[in-house]
């Protein structure tokens, strides 16, 4: 095994751990480049390689769908659908109900981020007019994101990676996916008005929260795309990725939504974060250095590649050093008929474990606190650590049925 290549990807990995590296003003997404830039450097991988490397179909599938999933932030459709909610005359815990299954449908054919990020500002002035506290409903947004988000292919990005490199079937993962998901919603509205309680209280105001107003025709143009979106997907052979590229094209051609806009909340932090680990990971395999640690587990024991060897440890990897790049460096051990879907659940769920185990965690909590609202450790755990642990539980159980 290169010397190199083995330092550079502990390097890569636990910059993905630690989130960033210390004395360094550098996040994932930069380590993750930083890495692939030194390899280049060192001569470990050329250029026309590295591009090789990055799976092209991944990214265009990413890129169409952000384009989607702003279609809609922008035509103020997020925001109105959850003062809607609030307006509803119905009992806190009904109402906490119905956020979970918006929150999980939406999340689960658009980017689970950007529900997170356009409805949580909504949902605590909501809160306050409706003098509840928020704490419970914001916690149960980011799970029942995270989880809707693990019901389809384009849910979130590590299962649109998944989708990708195995080449699953839309309707097929759906089969596998659905029942957990399910289940997996109720069980985020049992831990929450069990152990949070949703009790009213008084005192909380807040100023208007910072929402795109609601347009009807952009938003109906957004549901119309996103129609034909699923359709093609589960209807017809044509590749996922020239589908939604064909979608994301069709919404930039509009005369009153500029161009700008739609691409400004593009996450380009996410795709240049793909694009390194792809680079770093491809450098891995060339040299050796993933089947060797492979084998490695194998003499003691660990076969990643069984099913239930290969649940538990992409559960923990994703806490670790997140589900994105756990996905990619499990992949290759990606080789029973149910790894795409153990894979896709498994990342995905054990997002709800802490707060730094999702991006649409800290989404959350960090729109809150903008706001003067406080998620604590404490208050997540409360709420994260049952519904992972259920979760997790019901879907190894129902994988296990469909073995």
């Amino acid at each position: 095994m290169d010397t190199i290549v083995i330092v550079v990807f502990v390097f890569v990995y636990a910059g993905m751990m630690l989130g960033r590296i210390p004395s360094l003003a550098l996040d994932r997404t930069g380590i993750a480049l930083l890495g692939a830039i030194i390899l280049l450097a060192a001569g470990k991988i050329q250029p026309v390689d590295a591009w090789r490397a990055i799976d092209v179909s991944t990214i265009a599938l990413l890129l169409g769908l952000m384009v989607l999933s702003a279609q809609f932030r922008l035509g103020g459709f997020y925001a109105r659908l959850t003062r809607r909610l609030g307006e509803m005359d119905v009992s806190p815990k009904a109402f906490l109900a119905c956020l979970i299954v918006c929150a999980g449908a939406l999340s689960a054919v658009l980017a689970n981020d950007i529900v997170c990020l356009a409805m949580t500002p909504v949902l605590i002035r909501t809160c306050a007019g409706r003098r509840l506290n928020p704490v419970p409903f914001l916690l149960a947004l980011a799970c029942a994101s995270n989880i809707g988000s693990a019901a389809t292919l384009i849910g979130n990005p590590q299962n649109m990676l998944i989708g990708q490199t195995l080449s699953l079937s839309f309707a097929g993962y759906l089969i596998d996916a659905g029942i957990p998901v399910i289940l997996g919603l109720a069980a985020v509205w049992i831990v929450v008005s069990r152990r949070l309680g949703v009790q009213r209280i008084g005192g909380l105001t807040m100023s208007d929260a910072d929402a795109p107003p609601y347009d009807t025709w952009q938003t109906g143009k957004g549901f119309f795309v996103l129609g034909g979106l699923i359709l093609f997907f589960l209807f017809t052979p044509y590749p996922r990725e020239i589908v939604a590229l064909a979608a994301a094209g069709l919404l930039l051609s509009s005369r009153r939504m500029a161009s700008r806009k739609i691409l400004g909340l593009v996450d380009w932090q996410l795709l240049v974060l793909f694009s390194g680990l792809f680079v770093v990971n491809s450098v891995l395999v060339s040299t050796g250095g993933l089947g060797a640690a492979m084998k490695a587990l194998h003499l003691v024991g660990v076969d990643v590649g069984h099913p239930a060897w290969l649940f538990g440890i992409t559960a923990i990897l994703s806490n670790l050093v997140s589900n994105v790049p756990a996905t990619m460096l499990l992949l290759p051990a990606a080789t029973h008929p149910l790894s795409g879907a153990i894979l896709a659940l498994s990342s995905t769920l054990a997002g709800n474990l802490f707060i730094v185990s999702s991006i649409a965690n800290i989404i959350v909590v960090e729109q809150a606190r903008l706001y003067n609202v406080a998620v604590t450790w404490k208050e997540h755990a409360k709420v994260g650590i049952p519904v992972t642990l259920i979760t997790l539980a019901l879907s190894a159980a129902w994988l296990w049925l469909r073995n």
